[in-house]
């Protein structure tokens, strides 16, 4: 169940380091070869870990090997697989590899969500949405929708359900904070059949290797304005880091098999 972890860990580059950790309130940021961005955990019970995010890692974050900080992805208390996701994604996320990976430039990206992009791709069909996102009051206009969400809200299904729904679905799109709480292995098994699986949200990787996994693309983040991106996280903005420096990007596996 720890592969799909370990590829992403062994995708960094073993001399890199970090040079900033900032935990903002709504987002945890890591700077090494880029910015890194993963969503703050809210949870502030003493089960995990009470206000200290860091309990784990018994060592000062600046300067640590990216690696090492990037291994805590796997730990159960959430600041730090959080902590460990951002290191991630400050190897992952940067525009050069996103031009690398998609033969095209970050500026080409178009700025609007998941799932207003691939609106065509999914009309008509059975499509189940791990993670209640923005914008999904349209897609269950044109598809047969399904919303898996650990606290669910008005006609949503809870986190259960997706044993019983996810085998027949078309397409799937999976938050990428199910890396942080360990179900991603899970749901990419039960949902093996479908057409096709997004890995998304600002804190997916942009790494090759969960190509290997059965996801077929990632929509994820690139910061570009490291200084506005940094601004607006210590000042606990939410979205509107996308206002400030950090853009939308899509990578398709096809993409990838046509510029490797």
């Amino acid at each position: 169940m720890w592969e799909l972890y370990e590829n992403l860990i062994n995708a960094i580059p073993v001399k890199l380091q970090v040079k900033e950790c900032l935990i903002g309130l709504h987002w945890t940021l890591i700077r090494s070869r880029a910015i890194g961005l993963a969503h703050t955990p809210f949870d502030r019970s003493p089960a995990h870990g009470g206000v200290s995010p860091v309990a784990g890692i018994g060592e000062r974050i600046l300067g640590m090997s990216v690696r090492k900080l990037a291994s805590f992805v796997k730990s159960w208390n959430p600041y730090e697989a959080t902590l460990g996701l951002a290191a991630i994604n400050s190897a992952l996320n940067s525009p050069e590899q996103v031009e690398r990976l998609t033969g095209r430039p970050v500026a080409a990206q178009p700025q609007v969500s998941v799932f207003v992009h691939y609106a065509d791709m999914v009309r008509g069909k059975k499509v189940a949405v791990i993670g209640h996102f923005p914008d999904l009051d349209e897609l269950g206009r044109i598809c047969e929708l399904a919303i898996l969400e650990r606290n669910p809200g008005e006609g949503d299904l809870p986190d259960p359900a997706g044993e019983y729904v996810l085998p027949s679905q078309d397409y799937i799109f999976i938050t990428a904070t199910a890396l942080l709480n360990k179900t991603l292995p899970r749901l990419l098994e039960l949902g093996r059949n479908a057409k096709s699986t997004f890995l998304v949200g600002p804190s997916t990787p942009l790494a090759p290797a969960l190509f290997g996994h059965g996801i077929q693309t990632l929509a994820g983040t690139v910061v570009l304005d490291q200084d506005s991106v940094r601004q607006a996280v210590q000042e606990g903005a939410a979205r509107t880091v996308f206002d400030h420096g950090a853009r939308m990007v899509k990578v398709s596996r096809e993409e990838w098999e046509q510029n490797a």
